[in-house]
C-alpha cells in the first residue's frame, strides 16, 4: 500500500485524512457548526447520516456529538479555536466528560492565526481550559504529517482527544508518537519545544550548549522523558508552548518535585491585551516567540544559572 499524500497544511490534511476515513470506518462521524462545511460537501453526499453540520450553534455542535458517542459512533467534532473550546466548553465538561464519552476535538486557528478577524478569533487559552478535564489527550502537531499519524491513532478509540491545528508548521515532521524526543543534545538546560515552536527553537538555540526536546502530544505529559534529560544536563528547564505562558509549568514542577530546579516558561504572555488586529508575526513579536526573543530569553535565563 502507498503512503497517503500529505497536504501543505494542517487543515487540509484533517480534511483528506477524515474524508478517507468515513469511507473506511463506519464509526466515524463529522459535527460541524458551519466552519469547514464546504470542505467536506462531498463527504456530505458521500454519508449524509453521518457528516452532519448544525449551523452556527458550537454547543449544540458538542452535544450532538455527545450523542453520537452515546451510540457507539467515533464523533470528529471541528471549527476554529475558540468555537470548539472556549464557547462550548460546558458542553466539553458534561456531555463529553460527565458522560465518560469521548470525541476527538480538533481547532483550527491555533492562537491567532486569523488576526484579521479579530479577538473573536483568538483562543491561546485553548490547552488551559482543556487540562482543567480529567482523561483528555491534546496533541500539538507541528507538521501536517503530524496531523495524519495522530488522527489515525486517535479515530479507532473511545478517550477523548483534543488536536490542535495551526497554520505553523515545522519545516519537516518529526514524530507523533506520546512522549519526548531528543532532536539536540547539550550540557547546559533543557528546552522542551511543543508542536509549532519545534523550528523557532532550533533557530533560537542554534549558539547554545542545549538539549532540545520535542512533543507533539503534550498530554499525557511525559514526566519520565523530562527527568531521564534533566539527569544528563541540567535542571534548568525552558518550556516553549504555542499557546497561553505557563500552561506545562506544573507538570515540569511536579516531574521534577524531588529535584532541585528552575523552570522559564514562554508562551502567549498573560499580562497583556492586544487590541490591535497586525499579523501573525507581528503578534509573535509581541509575545516574545520569535526566534531572536526567544534566544534573547533563554539566554538571559541561563546567564541567571551562573552569576
Amino acid at each position: 500500500m502507498s503512503a497517503p499524500t500529505i497536504a501543505t497544511t494542517m487543515r487540509e490534511q484533517f480534511v483528506q485524512t477524515i474524508d478517507n476515513a468515513l469511507d473506511t470506518d463506519p464509526r466515524v462521524a463529522v459535527v460541524l457548526a458551519e466552519i469547514s462545511a464546504d470542505r467536506f460537501e462531498d463527504a456530505a453526499r458521500r454519508h449524509p447520516r453521518r457528516v452532519l453540520n448544525v449551523g452556527i450553534r458550537e454547543q449544540a455542535m458538542v452535544g450532538v456529538g455527545g450523542g453520537l458517542a452515546l451510540t457507539g459512533l467515533r464523533p470528529v467534532v471541528h471549527s476554529i479555536t475558540p468555537f470548539v473550546v472556549e464557547r462550548p466548553f460546558e458542553q466539553l465538561k458534561l456531555d463529553l466528560g460527565h458522560q465518560g464519552v469521548g470525541a476527538i476535538v480538533v481547532s483550527t486557528g491555533a492562537s491567532f492565526d486569523y488576526p484579521t478577524a479579530g479577538r473573536t478569533h483568538m483562543a491561546p487559552g485553548d490547552v488551559a481550559l482543556i487540562d482543567t478535564l480529567p482523561g483528555w489527550t491534546v496533541h500539538v502537531p507541528g507538521h501536517p504529517a503530524e496531523v495524519d499519524a495522530l488522527l489515525r491513532s486517535a479515530l479507532p478509540g473511545d478517550e477523548p482527544v483534543y488536536l490542535r491545528l495551526s497554520e505553523r508548521v515545522n519545516a519537516e515532521p518529526l514524530v507523533t508518537g506520546p512522549g519526548w524526543h531528543t532532536v539536540r543534545t547539550g550540557g547546559e538546560g533543557v528546552v522542551l519545544a511543543v508542536g509549532p515552536m519545534l523550528d523557532p527553537v532550533l533557530s533560537a538555540t542554534a549558539a547554545l550548549d542545549v538539549t532540545v526536546l520535542y512533543t507533539a502530544t503534550i498530554r499525557p505529559f511525559d514526566a519520565a522523558g523530562l527527568r531521564a534529560a534533566v539527569h544528563a544536563a541540567t535542571s534548568d528547564v525552558v518550556l516553549v508552548e504555542p499557546y497561553l505562558r505557563g500552561t506545562s509549568t506544573h507538570e515540569i514542577n511536579d516531574a521534577l518535585a524531588d529535584v532541585p530546579h528552575r523552570a522559564l516558561a514562554l508562551g502567549v504572555r498573560r499580562d497583556q491585551e492586544l487590541r490591535a488586529y497586525g499579523t501573525t508575526e507581528e503578534h509573535e513579536a509581541a509575545h516574545g516567540l520569535s526566534p531572536t526573543a526567544i534566544a534573547a530569553s533563554i539566554r538571559h535565563f541561563l546567564d541567571g544559572a551562573t552569576r
